[in-house]
């Protein structure tokens, strides 16, 4: 269990990664075993799955509401993802901030752009699969997409995956154990940056007299 240092700041962590490439089951594994660490729960337009709960999953909400939230500037990134609109409110990421836990944003290459374009101290993570015959493979194993929309996934890989420099940290999960475990270390050492431990240092150096 990651335990994470006293009197810091919260970091902002963001995952994405191509359909199939088991970010989902990563995120799981991380989310599972790391102290102090919030994920953050997007807002939707889409109604929700059997197995979803409200607040847990997703804020499902109406398209005017989250229209109304994207005039107020609520939203730190959102997109229309085949005609539903998702996206991360600021708030949820600055009440994580305050209070000292790092809060985890599991979204796509755009969201990404999104918020380092505003939020420039985030840590981007891309996670990657072995090869594109591993990813192929791994989406046909699931037997639960049609062969149209599998191939629609693969396209997409092939577009995100050209956006892999535009991330911090590149994980390529090969292995399952050795991917989460890199996850975590990421987490360890985003702690320790300079934005994360302003709070703390200044008041050592205050005990220096102001110097």
């Amino acid at each position: 269990m990651i335990r994470k240092a006293p009197a810091t700041r919260g970091g902002i962590l963001v995952i994405s990664a191509p359909s199939g490439s088991g970010k989902s089951t990563l995120v799981k594994r991380l989310m599972a075993n790391t102290a102090g660490l919030r994920f953050s729960v997007s807002y939707t337009t889409r109604p929700p799955r059997a197995s979803e709960k409200n607040g847990r999953d997703y804020h499902f909400v109406s398209r005017k509401v989250f229209e109304r939230m994207v005039s107020r500037n609520e939203f730190v990134e959102w997109a229309d993802v085949y005609g539903h609109l998702y996206g991360t409110a600021y708030r949820q990421l600055q009440a994580a901030q305050r209070a000292g836990q790092d809060i985890l944003l599991d979204i796509d290459v755009q969201g990404h752009q999104q918020v380092r374009n505003r939020l420039a101290e985030a840590v981007g993570v891309f996670i990657l699969p072995p090869s594109f015959r591993e990813l192929s493979r791994r989406l046909r194993g699931r037997h639960s997409d049609a062969p149209d929309e599998i191939e629609r996934r693969l396209q997409t890989a092939s577009e995100e995956i050209t956006h892999w420099n535009e991330y911090d940290y590149l994980v390529v999960n090969d292995h399952l154990e050795s991917a989460t475990q890199a996850l975590r270390a990421i987490v360890r050492a985003a702690r320790f940056r300079r934005p994360n431990q302003a709070a703390r240092v200044e008041k050592i150096i205050r005990t220096f007299g102001g110097k």
